[in-house]
């Protein structure tokens, strides 16, 4: 059995949802400039993708109850994190016993707190491997699970076939992410390739809004942007 249909068989087992390899190698200069510097020593990256629990992320629209915001970090954050996680250092074993680097990333932790980046930013690389394109709301939405999916991703020099062919951007004219949030912070903008976060969201806001909420005692969650989009609703309502 090939390699990547080892790893393959090893997401079905562990109810991974996406997998797939992103070439990274022509995209680095956009990779340091929202990243770190180990993607650099790459020329690919698996990505890694779970759905989260649709009913859990419906929870989101009363977010002024404490058990829904509760539920919500437990089992479409850290859980699932956790998850990806986990099997992203499976997938770094595997690799590794056939011979090639790997550098598997953490899901959710960030290297900079003043730029808010990890070392890699992981709807890139879920873009790059086919599965979506980055919405008006900074999130890679999936056409068929809009943003409702927490990626990671597993560097590696292995010679696995890359994807060739990614997804336009079908966000359009919609504006759903930008009136639900609360912070004000979406501007509306649809991506460009290479184009700093910033011009389509204000970090700043985003983050003002989550210390406010700590500061009334609520849990640091939002995630309306996510919530609101139409192709997460239209998996729920297929």
């Amino acid at each position: 059995m090939e390699l990547f249909d080892k790893i393959r068989q090893l997401a079905e087992n562990h109810a991974i949802d996406y997998i797939g390899v992103a070439g990274i190698a022509k995209y680095q200069q956009e990779i340091a400039v929202i990243g770190g510097t180990v993607a650099g020593k790459f020329p690919r990256a698996i990505s890694i993708g779970i759905v989260l629990p649709q009913s859990i992320v419906d929870l989101l629209q009363e977010r002024d109850c404490y058990e829904n915001v509760f539920q919500y970090q437990t089992h479409a954050y850290d859980v699932i994190n956790q998850r990806l996680d986990n099997f992203a250092s499976i997938v770094g074993s595997q690799i590794q016993k056939s011979g090639y680097r790997v550098m598997p990333l953490p899901a959710a932790e960030r290297i900079d707190s003043e730029r808010v980046c990890a070392s890699l930013s992981h709807k890139l690389t879920a873009r790059l491997a086919g599965f979506g394109w980055i919405g008006k709301n900074c999130l890679l939405i999936n056409p068929d699970h809009g943003p409702r999916v927490r990626w990671t991703s597993v560097l590696t020099d292995a010679p696995f076939a890359e994807n060739e062919q990614m997804l336009e951007n079908r966000c359009g004219n919609c504006t759903e992410c930008v009136k639900a949030c609360p912070a004000r912070a979406i501007k509306g903008c649809n991506y460009a390739d290479g184009e700093s976060g910033e011009e389509r969201l204000s970090v700043a806001k985003c983050e003002a809004y989550f210390e406010s909420l700590g500061q009334k005692g609520r849990l640091k969650i939002c995630g309306m942007c996510l919530y609101a989009c139409p192709y997460g609703k239209k998996f729920k309502a297929g």
